[in-house]
């Protein structure tokens, strides 16, 4: 049933990948650990590691429910203003009780996925009508949830927008020339396409068994602190050539847009695509400290809704309701166009059959686009672990099924 479509396996799923972004945003929520006590029950509190708690990968999933939901309670944060006037979703509720998904050779139901605590929100629209759209307990169309590494997908479009505007040039042009504090590293020669590829050819260790690797040491770090620690990394390969997944590069994306821009991100997002797109709700952004930046390749806290119109707004071409274009032509389309170092990675999104990609964070946070059948299929997730466990199965087979139960439309 699922053979001819392949979900990625590493680099996506590899223990390092889940452990990079859960390290990299560890420090933005360490006070989570602690002012969350009060939003849950005494009988749970023996849960809470209140000391030495340096990884939200080691909340319990009950306290990271309440986390993923308050973010902007518990962390600083920019507001992504909404719309005043929503783009429209029209409902369209299908009957979905003979739907079945398939995971190891046994059939579930759509009540069988939402038993599981991972389930948190699941939306499907194809065009403007919402087929399907159903929450966890305790979660509403209302409910901000953090991206994780969705967040790399939109600021992908982000770089885009800066192109169409004219503060970046092409993805052909140098990162030393937005960050001239990398020139006379192994970052010289090395362009905006590769970094967005991440194929840069810098030596980046990801390993998170080894307290001494990269990620370890510099997977949060943004601003000087992150180019400092890029300057002494070596090169290992041609730029371009080679796909490694990189936490400090996706970090350094967010960088070069602030540096290009000469404006923070938020504002950038709100301007360009929350507001005039028609997102219904205000968005949060955390931020590396106080008062400090967004990070580039994660965070974005928003609703299931607003997910799903983040993926209305890809499959119009990156094209407003009023017709203006935001983003250059054929962006989307090479922003999917698998790259020289991995058949499944673009511009920051992942690419599967059929010209299909994904915006995707850990603990099962999807934005899945499917052109052929003008389809998008949007989660919130709680996932028992950070990736690679069975919350991923079911969450990868419930995709695929309810993809090919949706008629081509293109």
């Amino acid at each position: 049933m699922f053979d001819s479509f392949q979900f990625v396996t590493p680099p996506y799923d590899s223990s390092q990948h889940s452990a990079s972004v859960g390290a990299s945003i560890a420090g933005i929520l360490f006070t989570a650990f602690f002012l969350v006590t009060s939003q849950i029950s005494p009988a749970q509190e023996s849960d809470i590691p209140l000391a030495g708690a340096e990884s939200l990968l080691f909340m319990t999933q009950a306290l990271r429910q309440q986390a993923f939901g308050n973010v902007q309670t518990l962390s600083d944060t920019r507001t992504v203003v909404a719309s005043e006037t929503p783009h429209p979703l029209v409902p369209k509720l299908k009957d979905w009780s003979d739907f079945e998904y398939e995971v190891n050779g046994e059939a579930f139901s759509l009540d069988d996925y939402f038993k599981r605590p991972a389930a948190r929100g699941l939306i499907v629209l194809q065009g403007d009508e919402i087929l399907l759209e159903r929450y966890g307990a305790g979660n509403t169309p209302e409910t901000r949830w953090i991206t994780f590494s969705v967040t790399k997908s939109v600021t992908s479009l982000l770089i885009g927008a800066a192109i169409h505007d004219g503060f970046i040039g092409s993805v052909d042009e140098l990162v030393t020339d937005y960050i001239p504090r990398l020139k006379g590293s192994a970052y010289d020669g090395v362009r905006i396409r590769d970094i967005l590829h991440m194929a840069s050819g810098v030596a980046w260790n990801e390993d998170y068994a080894d307290p001494e690797s990269d990620v370890a040491q510099a997977g949060a770090a943004n601003g000087i602190e992150l180019t400092q620690y890029l300057n002494t990394l070596p090169r290992e390969a041609q730029p371009g050539t080679r796909f490694n997944y990189n936490t400090g590069e996706t970090n350094l994306v967010g960088e070069l847009l602030r540096a290009a821009i000469g404006n923070n991100a938020s504002r950038y997002l709100q301007n360009k695509i929350w507001q005039p797109f028609g997102m219904e709700h205000d968005a949060y952004w955390l931020l590396s400290s106080v008062g400090g930046v967004e990070t580039g390749g994660c965070c974005i806290n928003a609703t299931l809704r607003d997910y799903a119109r983040i993926g209305r707004f890809v499959l119009a071409d990156g094209v407003l309701p009023s017709g203006e274009r935001v983003v250059p032509t054929n962006w989307i389309r090479d922003s999917v166009t698998p790259s020289q170092g991995s058949e499944n990675y673009g511009y920051l999104w992942w690419l599967y059959d059929e010209g299909a990609f994904s915006a995707r964070g850990i603990f099962q946070q999807r934005i899945f686009i499917d052109p052929t059948r003008d389809a998008v299929i949007a989660t919130h997730g709680n996932a028992l672990n950070a990736t690679g466990d069975e919350d991923q199965d079911h969450t990868d087979a419930l995709i695929e099924a309810l993809r090919r139960s949706l008629s081509p439309q293109r």
